[in-house]
């Protein structure tokens, strides 16, 4: 083992032990080079004023080598923001504002010791690096039975783990914080588990109430209480996007300090929050009272990022930090903002019609991009692909009975067409059915 990984291991066993014992073998054996080329780099971008022949990019007239074919388009940005390499970590300067929105939109942050976010190339990114770090064969990961596809890829196909699930709703239809709590305990004799909440959930647009929330925490803490080591993962992608009266924070400032056994990593980003999807700019942030413990964890994230992407793309980081720093970005958000929730309302106000009750029923949604269609006489994967061949309508299949809708990407106007589409594919196969 490398004496830098070592020392890291060292620190973190020092400030808690539990969390050492979360980490993978991987986990274990990775750090960030102090060493080579990476610092002998750093060092001479400090002392060496008259050449610096240590970086691995072009350099023309004082400023990155560019084509004026490229840099045309980019004209309001200057050379230097745009093709250097980004530092593994991320601009600071992006780090430092994405740090004060987070404060800015949870309050409660302030109060707390959590590391700077580290810039990850989108929300797969900083998973697939909880994966690295905490995840060996045989770890238990535990989400809902509705749950993005990508977790099982992530965790399970590239690290072994194994997928434990839960159903995601109650008879009450609320979250179901009892078979949070059972699929915890379960993993008593393994001594561990990774527990993913994403919220707003995707596919199904559920965030939970307060009393949920509480109901939620109150879990992972029974779970810690009961000697399991939890790497509490709160996956907020569509953070912000809450238009009823759920929880409108992230759990991750809820799970500070909960318990020694339990660590709060949340993972984060850009991309569906300021509407970027292609720039692929995301963050992972983890929270604990030990500063040292949080300069451990950040040291092998970079460890991870440099043995796998080096550093993120630089532009578009530097056009976030852009937005994020603009005078107009905040009024911005809030009219697309307005336009995601009309289309959300309008789709709640339809299904609570009746007009389609002989066809399906809805599962809770309030809040993201989707909501989920139980369907009622129909096979989901029928549907779908009746619906593309007949009505050239797009949807998603999740089982034998429900069907993703993202109402993001449809229209306000023409949400009452695409659900009057969907009713007619169901009466369609209805009809052949009968037969």
């Amino acid at each position: 083992m490398h004496s830098l990984a070592s020392q890291l291991n060292d620190t973190i066993q020092r400030e808690n032990p539990h969390v050492f014992d979360m980490l993978s073998n991987i986990g274990k054996l990775i750090y960030f080079p102090k060493e080579g080329i990476l610092s002998q780099s750093a060092e001479a971008k400090a002392k060496a004023k008259k050449y610096n022949a240590t970086i691995g990019i072009a350099l023309e007239n004082g400023q990155p080598m560019h084509l004026k074919v490229i840099q045309d388009n980019l004209s309001a940005f200057q050379p230097k923001d745009l093709y250097e390499y980004a530092p593994p970590a991320g601009k600071p300067e992006l780090r430092a504002a994405w740090r004060q929105k987070m404060i800015e939109e949870q309050p409660a942050l302030a109060n707390y010791s959590f590391s700077n976010p580290i810039v990850t190339n989108a929300l797969t990114h900083g998973l697939s690096i909880v994966a690295d770090l905490f995840a060996d064969s045989g770890d238990s990961v535990i989400i809902p039975d509705k749950n993005w596809e990508n977790y099982e890829l992530t965790f399970s196909i590239r690290r072994g783990a194994e997928m434990v699930y839960y159903p995601l709703y109650n008879d009450e239809m609320k979250f179901n914080a009892t078979g949070l709590r059972d699929a915890i305990l379960a993993q008593k004799d393994k001594g561990k588990a990774i527990v993913v909440l994403n919220f707003p959930n995707n596919p199904t647009g559920y965030t939970p109430g307060a009393e949920e929330g509480r109901q939620i925490v109150a879990a992972l803490k029974e779970g810690a209480e009961a000697g399991i080591n939890i790497v509490a993962v709160t996956d907020d992608a569509y953070f912000g996007l809450f238009f009823e009266d759920s929880l409108h924070e992230s759990l991750f400032p809820s799970l500070y300090n909960v318990h020694p056994r339990i660590l709060p990593v949340k993972v984060d980003g850009a991309t569906k929050e300021e509407y970027v999807w292609g720039f692929r700019v995301g963050f992972i942030t983890y929270a604990a009272p030990s500063s040292d413990l949080l300069a451990a964890l950040e040291q092998k994230t970079l460890g991870i990022i440099r043995a796998t992407i080096s550093s993120g793309a630089h532009p578009s980081q530097t056009f976030v930090l852009h937005a994020l720093t603009s005078p107009e970005f905040k009024a911005q958000k809030q009219e697309k903002y307005e336009i995601m929730k009309g289309r959300a309302n309008r789709v709640k106000q339809l299904l609570d019609s009746g007009k389609y009750d002989d066809a399906w029923s809805y599962y809770p949604f309030n809040s993201g991009y989707f909501m989920c269609l139980k369907l009622k006489t129909v096979d989901a994967e029928t549907l779908r692909q009746h619906l593309l061949d007949q009505y050239g309508v797009g949807t998603i299949a999740l089982g034998q009975t429900d069907l993703r809708i993202a109402f993001s990407c449809i229209e306000e106007g023409n949400i009452d067409d695409l659900f009057d589409l969907i009713y007619n594919g169901v009466k369609d196969l209805e009809k052949a059915l009968a037969k």
